[in-house]
């Protein structure tokens, strides 16, 4: 059989859960298998929940039979559904794949000529161990192709204001200085669902006019906080996403070379890059819809890049 199995790309982790009716049709979501290997962790029990019984066809029973035996049973596919332990070992193999590194979820994903498995797979005890969510793989590939440009939030009249990427978070704060975190999927270029609400990107954008709200990106590009030190003082701060201004340290060094030193040494701890804190203190000062808060947009040594400019081919 001629199957590949690697670790998912962050892009391709919300493919392992279940999704909304329009996402899921979109993607080609044929079912998904949950399963355990029971409290000694040599069983296999699952249960498979179908979506669209129009695409189980025999084609796809065969296959995907073909694949869990695969995984269970073919030492070349690593065994990686043998038994518990087994399974452990191989998400420890491939660090890669783990969901935020705590060691709770890793992602994988199979293809096939025809199908994509997406596996979410949980090595611990009294827990289901597997999930494995099933797509038409063609259809699957062509969704996450067109999400790559990411979703667009602009104003009423079609100025972009920001992009995001498939899956990250917005905060939007109400005329009541209330703030809601909502996560954002994309669907197509021109429609977005802003946690469960399906909304074309223009209606979004008068809805949030028209209401004195006022949204800006939650990146998961960014840490949730980082180190940094004032430009003109050296003081040691701390600055939060998605919040202006910074938190003071009352600790100091002794000088700004120390502090700077202390910032350096307590982002590489809590893995923030040189671009990333860049970006942070961007966002701080001068709002997180703002390029410069994107650390996209920063070398590995926090120097901005510069943008590509076309040859018009009248240089000298």
């Amino acid at each position: 059989m001629d199957m590949t199995i690697r670790a998912m790309t962050p892009e391709e982790r919300n493919y392992c859960y279940s999704q909304s009716q329009q996402i899921s049709m979109q993607t080609g979501l044929i079912g998904h298998l949950r399963g355990d290997m029971g409290s000694n962790g040599k069983g296999f029990f699952s249960t498979f929940f179908d979506f669209r019984a129009d695409l189980k066809t025999e084609d796809f029973k065969g296959a995907f039979d073909n694949v869990i035996n695969a995984l269970r049973f073919d030492e070349n596919y690593g065994g990686v559904l043998k038994d518990r332990s087994a399974l452990a070992a191989y998400c420890r193999r491939t660090p890669e794949s783990s969901f935020g590194g705590d060691g709770r979820e890793y992602g994988f994903r199979v293809d096939t000529e025809q199908y994509s498995y997406m596996l979410r797979l949980n090595p611990n005890r009294g827990e289901y161990n597997l999930y494995c969510y099933c797509y038409v793989r063609q259809w699957l590939d062509r969704h996450l192709h067109h999400a790559e440009k990411g979703i667009r939030f602009i104003t009423p009249d079609y100025k972009e204001k920001f992009r995001i990427d498939d899956g990250d978070k917005i905060r939007i704060t109400l005329s009541t200085d209330e703030t809601m975190d909502r996560i954002c999927r994309y669907i197509d270029d021109y429609h977005v669902e802003v946690g469960r609400n399906l909304y074309h990107i223009c209606q979004f954008a008068e809805l949030m006019e028209r209401n004195g709200n006022t949204v800006i990106p939650l990146r998961s590009s960014l840490p949730e906080q980082c180190h940094s030190v004032l430009p003109d003082t050296g003081e040691l701060i701390i600055i939060k996403k998605g919040e202006s201004g910074y938190y003071r340290t009352d600790i100091d060094m002794g000088s700004k070379a120390e502090n700077r030193a202390l910032a350096d040494e307590c982002n590489a701890k809590s893995g923030v890059s040189k671009a990333q804190e860049q970006a942070m203190s961007a966002g701080s000062m001068f709002g997180w819809a703002v390029p410069a808060a994107d650390p996209k947009n920063y070398d590995e040594i926090g120097q901005p890049i510069r943008p590509k400019h076309r040859d018009r081919g009248d240089a000298r």
